[in-house]
Formats: C-alpha cells, structure tokens, sequence
C-alpha cells in the first residue's frame, strides 16, 4: 500500500457547495487521488494549473470567466488528465466522446466517478491528453466535422481517420470498429454512442447490430429488407424497418 502512486488532482468548478462534495467523494471512494485545490474561474484556473503541475482535473464545463474550453486552449499543450464534469447532455457532450475524453453528469454516481477515476489510474504510462484535447477542440468548430477520432481500446487510444471507417458492429456493450486497412478495434462503447457522434452524412445505422459508412458500400443485394456488400467482402444485413429510408438516400443523392 506504501508504494501506491498518489494522483495529485485539482477541481475546477465555480460552484463551491460542488466543489466541496467532490473533494469529499473523493477522499471517501478514491484513495489514490488527493485533491491539492480548487478554483472556480478560468483565470484562477490557469494560474492554479501553472502552480500545481496536476495529474488530474475535475473540470465543470461552465465556470466564471468563459468555460472549460477556453481554459484548455489557454494551456495548450494539456499534460495531465482530465474528467468534464457537466449538468448538460449537449453538442459539447459530443465532441467530449468525439475525443475520447470521460465526462460525469451531476449530480455525480459515486460507482461512476470511481470508474472514471480508475481509467485514469490505468492509463496513466500511456497518457495521451493533449492529442486529445486538440481533436476536442477541432470538434467544438462548427464549421466541419474533425477528420480524426478517438478510439478508447484495451492497450491505450488509437486515433483513426473517420473516412477510413468501413463499419461498426454491436458486440454486447463492446463495439468492434472495422477499417480499410484490414485492422478492426473493440472498443468499450456502444454502437449507439458512435451512431450518436459520427457523421450521418457518411454513416447510416442499418441494422440494431451495424452502422456503415455510405462510401464503402459495393452492392445492395435485394430480399425483405436485404443484405449490403461491403468493400472488405462483409455482407451486412439491413433491417427491414429501414430498408426505406436507405433507398432513399440515394435517390435523392441522385
């Protein structure tokens, strides 16, 4: 127990009630993180983030001064670990998961907060936060969809260009993620979580098991509801209660 490495953390929220609960969660449920301080600004953030040189911060979206993202494009490039912690489920909360990066909604699930703390323990050796907060930050553009997403597997993150995404398939709570260069990735996510977050210009959920990227379909092959060929030689079925909407989108796209 002596040689067990504590994370140093800092919490960022502008409400101080919260700020104190957290700190308390922690002390009780997750001993292999100490709390050095807190701020509530971003200004004060930066400031105490110079000073402390944390491993993790706990960081509300919205605080005094602007809000998180602003704080992270201040301190570029990011070193330490981070967890957003939020009251909304908003386009924000989509380029979070874009990224890759773990979030808790409030009021905060101590199981969740546990959870999330011990991925942080488990990657610490691997840490790969400031690729991450760049592609967070490309996300938050409202002008284009970043070309780059990041994939939360077993040995670390792996960062995929989206465009090379041939399709993704449900295993459980698992989601397996096939690319064009014949490599496949399982990942802890749903599929409805990447259904939620990838473009849906390019990827169409045909089935409750499969979601494809539009550019890599070779054949539709005609029956109830059909089956679609792939470009890697994978045959997916599409579900009947869709077949409609998928026909159309060619139509019209022609």
């Amino acid at each position: 127990m002596m040689n067990e490495k504590i994370i140093r953390a800092l919490i960022i929220e502008d409400e101080p009630k919260n700020a104190e609960l957290l700190k308390k969660m922690l002390d009780l449920y997750c001993p292999k993180v100490s709390v050095y301080g807190s701020a509530r600004s971003v200004q004060d953030a930066a400031d105490l983030i110079k000073q402390t040189n944390p491993e993790l911060v706990f960081l509300d979206i919205e605080i005094s001064g602007g809000n998180s993202f602003h704080l992270l494009d201040m301190l570029q490039p990011v070193n330490f670990d981070i967890i957003f912690v939020t009251a909304y489920d908003n386009y924000l909360l989509k380029a979070i998961k874009y990224s890759a990066l773990d979030y808790l909604f409030k009021p905060i699930n101590i199981q969740e907060l546990i959870s999330a703390v011990n991925k942080c323990v488990d990657k610490a050796s691997m840490r790969k936060t400031s690729e991450q907060i760049d592609l967070l930050l490309q996300s938050l553009s409202p002008a284009k969809t970043p070309a780059t997403i990041a994939l939360p597997t077993a040995f670390g993150l792996q960062f995929i260009a989206v465009q090379n995404i041939i399709r993704a398939e449900a295993k459980g709570s698992y989601t397996v993620l096939f690319i064009n260069n014949g490599k496949s990735y399982t990942v802890s996510k749903t599929l409805k979580e990447y259904e939620d977050i990838l473009p849906q210009d390019i990827f169409f959920r045909i089935h409750h098991s499969y979601l494809i990227n539009l550019k890599f379909i070779v054949k539709y092959h005609k029956g109830k509801g059909g089956v679609i060929e792939m470009s890697d030689k994978s045959l997916i079925p599409l579900a009947a209660r869709r077949k409609n909407e998928f026909i159309n989108l060619f139509i019209q796209g022609s």
